[in-house]
C-alpha cells in the first residue's frame, strides 16, 4: 500500500484513524518517513538531524500490521506511531552515541525505560537524533555528527541539546520525537523549530538508560507538533520505575487521569497568566526586539481570547538563576558515575575524554564541567547552592499562590535561532547565552514551549509556559488553550522531499 495523503503535519489521531479506515498501514507510514529522511536529511538540504536510522523499523511496522489485521484492534495507545529519539537514550540493537565519538559504535543490549514504555504502547522507534557531546551545549555541535541545520533557515542552528529531535520533527521526518531537558534542551530547540516541547517535573519520567548531566534536573520529554500529541506521549511515559528512585514522585499523578483527556476542551478563558517582563529581551537590540514583538502580539491575542494577564516579578531572579546552577559543581560526578556503571559504552570518564581531546572543541560547558570537582561536596558553596534552590522554589511557588496564577509566561530565549557562524565563532559562552529555559529547570518546575509566531524574517519564536511542581495537567491545559488561540505552528518550506509515499 502507498499513502494517498500528505504525511506532513500528521498527528497521532490522524494516522491511527487512517489505520482504522484501512487507508494506511504502519509499513506505508514508516516508509513515507524513511523516504523523507533520505530526501531531506541525507540529501537535498541535508539537515543532518538523524544520526542512525533503525534497520528494523519496517519489520516492526509489519508486525503491527499483522496484529491489527488479525484482531482489528490497535496494539496500544501509540500503535504505529514512528518516533525519533534523542541519542541520549539507550536503544537495544540501535547504536547510541550520546553525541560523542568515543561511543560511535556502542550498541546497547537493553532499552532505556522510556523506550520500553514507548514500544509497549505500540510505537515504532524510527531512529536516533543528533545532539552535542553528552548534551553539553545550547547548540548542535557534536564530535560524532557535526552541525545540524535549522529547517526554517539552513544557515542557522536548531538549538540544543535535543538538536536533531527539534529539526527532524519540525521537518516532518517522524510523527513525534523524544528529547531530554536539563537546562532547556527540549524547550530551546522547540522554540527555534516551531514545536511543542515539554519538560515535566523531574522524576515523572524515568531517566534509566539515559546519560545524565545534573541528575536532580534531568528529564526526558516529548517534542511534537501539537500539544495533544505531547499529552498522548506523556500518558505513556509517566510512571514509577524501580530503577530510578526519583520516579516515586509519579505518585502525585495517581488521581489526575489521562493528560490527553484533560486537555480536550481546554481554553485560555479565565486562566490567570503571569507575564515575567524581566525575562524579555533587550528592546534596543534588534534581535531581542523581534522576539519581544512576537511575544507581545501573542499576549494580545490571548488577552482578547479571555486570558487574565498580570505582570509579575521574581525577586533576585538573576542571582538565583546564577547561584543555583550546578553544572560546574556536580555534573562531572554524575556523568562519571553513569559511565562507571555502564562500562560497555567504552568511556572510562569525562576526564579521559577531556584529556584526549575527543569532543567537539566548541563545547565550553563540557570543559567547565571537567574542570569542576570530582565530588560536588568538596565545593564549599555546594550546600548553599542547594539550599538557595529550595528557597528559589518556595519564593516562586508563593508567587503562584499569592497571585492565584495558573501559569507564568515569557520567551524561551531572548533571541531567535543563531547562525552557525555565531555558534562556531564563539559569540556566546554557555553561561552568557540568553536563554530563559534555565528558570524552570533550576526550580525543578514543569514548563512547555508553544509556538508563538515568527519574526519578520521568518524565524520561529516560542512562548514558554511554566507552572509549579506536579502541575502538568494545568500546564498542558494552558498550553492547549494557547495553541488554539495562536495557531502558530507551520511546516518549514523545504524542497526535495516526498509528501506521502510508501511501498
Amino acid at each position: 500500500m502507498s499513502l494517498d495523503w500528505d504525511i506532513q503535519e500528521a498527528t497521532i489521531d490522524s494516522v491511527q484513524q487512517a489505520y482504522r479506515d484501512g487507508t494506511a498501514t504502519a509499513r506505508a507510514v514508516v516508509q513515507a518517513y524513511l523516504d523523507r529522511i533520505a530526501a531531506l536529511d541525507q540529501d537535498g538540504p541535508r539537515l543532518n538531524s538523524i544520526i542512525t536510522v533503525s534497520d528494523t523499523a519496517l519489520d516492526d511496522a509489519d508486525a503491527l500490521d499483522r496484529s491489527f489485521g488479525a484482531s482489528g484492534e490497535l496494539a496500544g495507545p501509540l500503535h504505529g506511531v514512528p518516533v525519533l529519539v534523542k541519542d541520549q537514550a539507550a536503544t537495544a540493537g540501535i547504536r547510541t552515541t550520546f553525541g560523542n565519538q568515543n561511543a560511535a559504535n556502542y550498541v546497547p543490549d537493553e532499552d532505556a525505560t522510556a523506550i520500553k514504555k514507548l514500544k509497549a504502547a505500540g510505537a515504532i522507534i524510527l531512529g536516533k537524533t543528533t545532539m552535542p557531546d553528552f548534551a553539553t551545549s545550547w547548540f548542535s555541535t557534536s564530535s560524532v555528527s557535526g552541525v545540524t541545520k535549522n529547517p526554517y533557515d539552513l544557515t542557522r542552528d536548531p538549538g540544543g541539546s535535543s538538536s536533531g529531535s527539534g529539526a527532524a520533527i519540525a521537518a516532518n521526518l517522524a510523527l513525534v520525537g523524544i528529547g531530554e531537558d536539563t537546562g532547556g534542551s527540549i524547550r530551546l530547540p522547540a522554540s527555534f523549530c516551531n514545536l511543542v516541547g515539554l519538560r515535566v517535573t523531574p522524576g515523572m519520567i524515568s531517566r534509566n538508560g539515559m546519560s545524565p548531566l545534573v541528575v536532580p534536573q534531568d528529564t526526558a520529554g516529548p517534542m511534537t507538533r501539537t500539544v495533544t500529541d505531547a499529552a498522548k506521549l506523556l500518558d505513556v511515559l509517566v510512571g514509577y520505575d524501580p530503577t530510578d528512585d526519583f520516579t516515586s514522585v509519579a505518585r502525585h499523578h495517581r488521581h489526575s487521569g489521562s493528560f490527553a483527556e484533560c486537555i480536550k476542551s481546554a481554553t485560555v478563558t479565565g486562566k490567570r497568566i503571569g507575564i515575567l517582563r524581566s525575562a524579555f529581551g533587550d528592546p534596543i537590540d534588534a534581535a531581542g526586539a523581534a522576539v519581544n514583538d512576537v511575544i507581545d502580539n501573542a499576549l494580545e491575542e490571548l488577552a482578547a481570547a479571555g486570558a487574565e494577564l498580570v505582570d509579575v516579578e521574581i525577586p533576585k531572579l538573576d542571582h538565583y538563576v546564577s547561584f543555583t546552577s550546578l553544572y560546574f559543581t556536580r555534573s562531572r560526578n554524575d556523568m562519571n558515575q553513569f559511565f562507571a556503571e555502564n562500562p560497555r559504552i567504552g568511556i572510562a570518564s569525562v576526564d579521559e575524554v577531556r584529556r584526549d581531546g575527543t569532543y567537539d572543541p566548541h563545547l565550553d560547558l563540557f570543559e567547565g564541567i571537567t574542570d569542576g570537582p570530582e565530588d560536588p561536596k568538596s565545593d564549599p558553596d555546594y550546600l548553599d547552592r542547594v539550599l538557595a534552590r529550595e528557597e528559589f522554589a518556595r519564593i516562586v511557588t508563593a508567587l503562584f499562590v499569592e497571585r492565584a496564577l495558573d501559569a507564568v509566561v515569557f520567551p524561551d530565549v531572548k533571541l531567535p535561532a543563531p547562525t552557525h557562524d555565531d555558534v562556531l565563532g564563539g559569540r556566546w559562552t554557555c553561561l552568557t547565552y540568553p536563554t530563559n529555559t534555565v528558570i524552570a529547570s533550576q526550580l525543578h518546575f514543569p514548563a512547555v514551549s508553544v509556538p508563538a509566531g515568527f519574526t519578520s524574517d521568518g524565524l520561529p519564536v516560542g512562548l514558554e509556559i511554566m507552572s509549579t511542581r506536579f502541575e502538568e495537567t494545568t500546564l498542558l491545559q494552558v498550553a492547549r488553550g494557547v495553541e488554539r488561540v495562536l495557531g502558530a505552528r507551520r511546516a518549514p518550506a523545504l524542497t526535495g522531499g516526498p509528501t506521502g509515499t510508501g511501498a
